[in-house]
């Protein structure tokens, strides 16, 4: 059964999986990983969630704030092994949860073309894309995704 904890970026589960991200995203977007490498700092994240199976941490994600009303997803990884089950399905939906309860209106987050995977999750989550926003503006390969928080 999946367990999701609230945490913040202290966490060392947290940090191990961001790890595993990095390497994915390295792959994945070749030259420009270290653009986006620069956005995607961990230190001082007061708002983590982990996912557990049975004790083991297979999945994150991340709320940072924007703006005093928008909170953008970040982070986001699932182990790809325990990908297809919902998991971070049940993140998203946590982070949704607490972005909420910190009264925030609005969540936004930007993911790759080349995470064709993560786009279906925002997509299916309710999600609608939006033009690229700050840093990402005038990159090619981001997409932006915006969701009004109920």
């Amino acid at each position: 059964m999946i367990r999701i904890v609230r945490t913040n970026s202290d966490n060392q589960d947290f940090v191990a999986l961001v790890k595993l991200l990095d390497s994915d995203l390295t792959e994945r977007d070749g030259a420009q990983h270290s653009f986006y490498a620069q956005f995607n700092k961990i230190d001082k994240i007061k708002h983590v969630v982990v996912a557990y199976d049975d004790g083991k941490p297979v999945g994150c994600g991340a709320i940072k704030e924007y703006t005093a009303s928008v909170i953008e997803v970040k982070r986001m990884y699932t182990l790809p092994e325990y990908r297809g089950q919902g998991i971070a399905t049940k993140i998203l939906a946590e982070l949704e949860k607490w972005a909420g309860e910190l009264s925030y209106k609005k969540c936004i987050l930007e993911t790759g073309k080349r995470q064709p995977e993560a786009v279906r999750l925002y997509e299916k989550r309710g999600y609608t894309r939006i033009p690229n926003y700050g840093h990402y503006a005038a990159v090619e390969n981001s997409v932006c995704f915006e969701k009004a928080i109920e």
